[in-house]
């Protein structure tokens, strides 16, 4: 987090100011996409969403990115001891001195968000120490309450939005599980090589593919046009979700929405590039150009100017920050930028 970020959001304790660089510093090492959607955000705005998502980042390398000598047991006991140090955090009075804790749990306090939220999320990350597939896509779904749909309620309150939140709460939901089942599909190749298939198995089983079959390809290098048809099925599922969430863009308050539409757009834009290159996720990840990436943000870019000056007077934004100064500079973002685990 720089100075100009932290001053404009009215973040003043040094312990506090630490604790969110600590945070941008995690995310700037990670996911273009998300970081590219950041700075969208007026500087007043992008504190809260470096917290949120520097929490989910942390709790990620412990499952994925921990020393490859450290073994499963190893990285429960790390994610058990950050859950406990995050529910030591969310409680009134209590000083924490892990700076992500720090900086996660003053933004949950400032904008009233749920603490079972974190706590499914936890959980989420736990059953990826042990959970190598998802028989159905019911399955996956429960996984992805926790993993992703959870990060888009997190956000709400430090959105903001024009209509009461509980209707807009399945949109933001569904745009997190989008985001990562793009990430999904994107990193098929990837997560083989960790043992894991995300994708359902009675969706591959259903066009005659199963993990030996995958392996054999990712080994290989080969394709097989059963593989392409299942991916594709899966990118069906995928769009349609994305469909389920576009509504809730407009839910937003409007100068949230020039940050999420960027997302939105982006992130959908890793299908196109799926697609483009023939479905070779086995083989290797698809990447949108840098020079779409670059047109996208300054489409977003403009449609934020023009926010910035353009407001209905009669617009209502509903916040879960309290009426004050501080909850005046908190930020307003989407849950789109993260994907709770948006780019690994």
């Amino acid at each position: 987090m720089t100075a100009r970020e932290l001053n404009a959001a009215g973040i003043t304790d040094p312990g506090l100011r630490h604790a969110y660089q600590q945070c941008r510093t995690l995310n700037a090492r990670h996911g273009r996409t998300y970081f590219l959607a950041t700075r969208l955000l007026p500087l007043e705005h992008r504190a809260a969403v470096h917290a949120l998502y520097g929490f989910a980042r942390w709790a990620d390398d412990i499952v994925d990115v921990l020393d490859d000598t450290a073994t499963t047991a190893q990285r429960r006991r790390a994610l058990d001891e950050l859950g406990r140090d995050l529910d030591a955090g969310m409680r009134p009075g209590t000083r924490t001195t892990g700076p992500v804790i720090q900086a996660v749990a003053d933004t949950a306090e400032r904008y009233a968000i749920d603490p079972q939220l974190f706590r499914d999320f936890m959980a989420s990350m736990r059953s990826d120490l042990t959970v190598t597939s998802y028989a159905t896509y019911a399955d996956l779904r429960s996984y992805m309450h926790g993993s992703a749909a959870v990060i888009g309620l997190q956000m709400l309150p430090v959105l903001g939005t024009v209509v009461p939140a509980a209707e807009a709460e399945p949109h933001a939901a569904a745009l997190g599980v989008a985001f990562q089942l793009t990430n999904f599909l994107r990193d098929v190749g990837e997560d083989l090589d960790r043992g894991r298939i995300y994708l359902p198995l009675d969706l591959l089983a259903a066009h005659g593919v199963d993990r030996d079959l995958l392996e054999w390809s990712r080994r290989t290098g080969e394709g097989d046009p059963r593989i392409t048809r299942a991916l594709k099925a899966a990118e069906h599922v995928i769009r349609r979700t994305y469909r389920e969430a576009a509504p809730g863009i407009a839910m937003l308050s409007p100068r949230s929405r020039p940050c999420i539409r960027t997302a939105f757009v982006l992130y959908r834009g890793i299908l196109d590039a799926i697609a483009a290159d023939d479905y070779q996720v086995v083989h290797r990840r698809a990447v949108v150009p840098r020079g779409r990436r670059a047109l996208i943000a300054l489409d977003g870019l403009v449609s934020r100017a023009r926010a910035r000056h353009r407001r209905a007077p009669d617009t209502v934004v509903h916040t879960g920050a309290p009426n004050s100064a501080a909850a005046a500079a908190a930020a307003v973002v989407a849950a789109g930028a993260f994907q709770g685990r948006l780019e690994r």
